[in-house]
């Protein structure tokens, strides 16, 4: 049965300076058995209702402004699956969530930048749910849990976001080595409540954990962790790490 994924996506530009990341998810994906199809949370679709993509080709969406020209040249034309959108509908309502599904919607670089690297040949289809982030962790360890069935039907289920998330304190001069202790003191108490499975403390974490406001002034970018470990099981870190001094690249399994 394949894991639950959350992977840190970063910058944008992770698309054309991978660092530590991309190594550490090209040898992830190698390692996993290859999907029939992925669906991916992502902090970049915010709603207030559940959406689903349901294009069959969806678009690249560059969904950010300022960066290099040839980042806005990247393409990743994975196809969608409209099937899997009315599965995930289908499953979702049964559990009393109902969710429309979007025909437009494109894959946002929280999706098409970390497949970029685990699965370059864009060859598997790829479903996103998208964020209802008002309703907190709670929910989102919900939805996990009722689309957990998907992972024995070879369904890759990921969350992508950030261990940590404040881009108004990046250091955009610093190397990898430097990690800012506010920073790393919350990193840390978030893996140690998910090897305990402490959901209690998870769920809590804006009162519980060491500067958890300033490392997500708003928690869109930690909430498809509980995605992730509502659709998994045992917690297992597989990569870690930080860029510009305060951007956490961790990645965790839930198998």
């Amino acid at each position: 049965m394949l894991p639950s994924l959350f992977i840190s996506h970063g910058s944008p530009m992770l698309a054309l300076q991978p660092g530590a990341s991309g190594p550490a998810l090209r040898q992830l994906a190698a390692e996993l058995p290859r999907p029939r199809a992925i669906l991916l949370v992502s902090a970049h679709w915010e709603s207030h209702s559940l959406q689903l993509t349901g294009a069959a080709t969806p678009a690249t969406w560059h969904d950010f402004s300022g960066f290099p020209r040839p980042l806005y040249d990247v393409r990743y034309p994975a196809p969608g699956s409209p099937a899997l959108a009315q599965q995930v509908q289908a499953l979702l309502a049964a559990q009393g969530l109902p969710a429309s599904i979007d025909p437009d919607r494109p894959l946002d670089h929280g999706a098409w930048v970390p497949l970029s690297l685990m699965y370059p040949d864009a060859d598997i289809p790829v479903v996103q749910l998208s964020l209802p982030s008002r309703l907190g962790p709670a929910a989102q360890t919900r939805i996990g849990r009722v689309l957990a069935e998907l992972r024995a039907q070879d369904i890759l289920l990921i969350g992508s976001g950030s261990i940590t998330h404040n881009l108004g304190e990046l250091d955009w001069q610093a190397g990898p080595e430097v990690i800012e202790p506010w920073a790393g003191a919350f990193r840390d108490w978030m893996v140690r409540q998910l090897a305990a499975d402490d959901e209690a403390a998870l769920h809590d974490y804006r009162r519980l954990a060491p500067s958890a406001v300033r490392n997500h002034p708003s928690d869109e970018h930690l909430l498809p962790l509980y995605f992730a470990r509502g659709a998994g099981g045992r917690f297992a870190q597989v990569h870690s790490g930080f860029t510009l001094g305060a951007l956490g690249m961790d990645i965790y399994r839930f198998d």
